[in-house]
C-alpha cells in the first residue's frame, strides 16, 4: 500500500546549473465524475475518465540555479506574457509539494505556458496546466536523480498532479484513467491516477468527443468552492456509494463493449453531478437553456437514428458529445445541421481518446 512518504526522494546524486525541459498534456473528461474531496486533494469517491487527445497545454519549464533557498522564485508567463494572477496557485502548488521535490528552492523558474484550445474557450484547463507542470518538474527531478525508473516517474508525477488540481491526475498517462481508491480495480489509490488496468473493448478505441462551447465565461462556481459543498450534503454519501457502484459498472461495460450501458451510465453520471449542485447550500444552476436544447437533441436524435451518441457535462455549461469512432462521419453531420446553433458563436472543438502527456523537449 502506498503512502505519501513513498515520494520523498533521497538526496539527489546529481547537480544541475541551469537547463529547460518541455511538456504536452491533455484535458480530460470524467465519466464517473468526481465531485467532494478531503484533506490534502483526496477524493470523496473515485472517478474514471477518457484522456482527451488535442485540447492541451503545453508548457516549458527553464530553471537556473539561485544563490538563496529561502523562498520559491519563479516567473510565469501565458502565451508568451506575464500572467500574475495565475501565479497564487503555483506558489500554493510549489508550498503543497516542496516535501516531495526538495529542490524547488535551489531554482528560479520561468514557467512558459500555452493551450491548444481558445482561451476562455469553457474547457477546463487547470487539469492539463498541472499535469504539464509536474511532468517538467519530474524531468528535474530525473536528471538530478537518473536511476530514477520509468514507473516511478509517471506515478510520481500524477501524485504531484493531484495536489496541483486533483483531475490533472488523470492527464498523465493512459487512454482511460482511474482516480480512487476501488475495490475492483487493482492499483487504484487516492494519491495518483492509474491506467485502467482491465479488459477494453474495441468499441471504446478512438472514442471521440465533441466540445460545444455553450457558454464561455468564467465559471460561477471555482471547482475548490463546489468540492466544498458536498461537505454537510444531503445527498453526499449516497452520491459516493453510486459513483463506486457505477465504476463497477463500467468495468463490465469496457470489456463487454456494450454502448447502450455506457451511454445510460455516462448521462446519469452528468446529471448527477449537476443535480449535487443545485441541491447543495448554496446552490447552483450551471446549465444554461441551450445546454437542455443540446440534451434533448442527442436525445431526439438517438432514438430516431439508433446511433450510439451520448453526452456529459463538467461542471458547467458546455456539452461533450461522446461517440465511437464508426459514427463519427453521421454524428458530425448531426452536430453541424442541428447543434452548432445553440453553440456561443458557432463554436466547437473536435476532440479524441489520447494517450496522456508527452515529451517535447529533454
Amino acid at each position: 500500500m502506498f503512502s505519501a512518504n513513498d515520494f520523498i526522494p533521497s538526496p539527489y546524486v546529481n547537480s544541475i546549473e541551469k537547463g529547460n525541459f518541455q511538456w504536452s498534456s491533455p484535458s480530460n473528461i470524467a465519466l464517473v465524475k468526481y465531485w467532494g474531496k478531503k484533506d490534502s486533494q483526496i477524493p470523496a469517491n473515485p472517478s474514471v475518465s477518457f484522456t482527451l487527445n488535442n485540447c492541451k497545454t503545453i508548457t516549458k519549464l527553464a530553471f537556473a540555479k539561485k544563490e538563496s533557498q529561502d523562498t520559491f522564485s519563479f516567473d510565469l508567463l501565458f502565451e508568451g506574457k506575464p500572467k500574475e494572477d495565475f501565479k497564487p496557485k503555483i506558489e500554493q502548488f510549489f508550498d503543497r509539494v516542496s516535501v516531495y521535490l526538495p529542490f524547488l528552492k535551489d531554482y528560479h523558474f520561468t514557467i512558459d505556458t500555452q493551450n491548444t484550445f481558445p482561451h476562455s474557450s469553457g474547457i477546463a484547463s487547470s487539469a492539463s496546466g498541472m499535469a504539464a507542470l509536474a511532468m517538467n518538474l519530474m524531468s528535474l527531478e530525473k536528471a538530478l536523480n537518473p536511476e530514477m525508473t520509468e514507473d516511478y516517474f509517471f506515478q510520481k508525477a500524477t501524485f504531484l498532479a493531484r495536489l496541483g488540481s486533483g483531475s490533472a491526475c488523470r492527464s498523465v498517462k493512459g487512454k482511460v484513467v482511474v482516480w480512487g481508491n476501488h475495490n475492483n480495480i487493482q492499483g487504484s489509490s487516492d494519491l495518483f491516477g492509474v491506467e485502467f488496468p482491465n479488459t477494453i473493448h474495441d468499441n471504446f478505441t478512438n472514442f471521440q468527443d465533441t466540445i460545444l462551447l455553450v457558454d464561455k465565461g468564467e465559471k460561477q462556481v471555482s471547482s475548490s468552492v463546489g468540492h466544498n459543498l458536498m461537505n454537510g450534503h444531503p445527498f453526499a454519501e449516497r452520491r459516493f456509494e453510486q459513483a463506486h457502484e457505477n465504476l463497477d459498472k463500467l468495468i463490465n461495460v469496457f470489456e463487454s463493449g456494450n454502448l447502450d450501458e455506457f451511454i445510460t451510465i455516462v448521462e446519469s453520471e452528468a446529471l448527477t453531478l449537476h443535480s449535487m449542485m443545485m441541491t447543495s447550500i448554496p446552490y447552483f444552476i450551471l446549465m444554461k437553456p441551450n445546454t437542455l436544447q443540446i440534451i434533448n437533441a442527442i436525445w431526439k436524435y438517438r432514438n430516431e437514428t439508433k446511433i450510439p451518441v451520448c453526452f456529459t457535462l463538467d461542471a458547467g455549461a458546455n456539452v461533450h458529445v461522446l461517440y465511437p469512432e464508426n459514427s463519427k462521419e453521421k454524428v458530425l453531420q448531426f452536430i453541424k445541421g442541428e447543434l452548432v446553433g445553440y453553440c456561443q458563436n458557432g463554436q466547437y472543438l473536435c476532440d479524441e481518446i489520447g494517450v496522456g502527456s508527452q515529451l517535447l523537449i529533454s
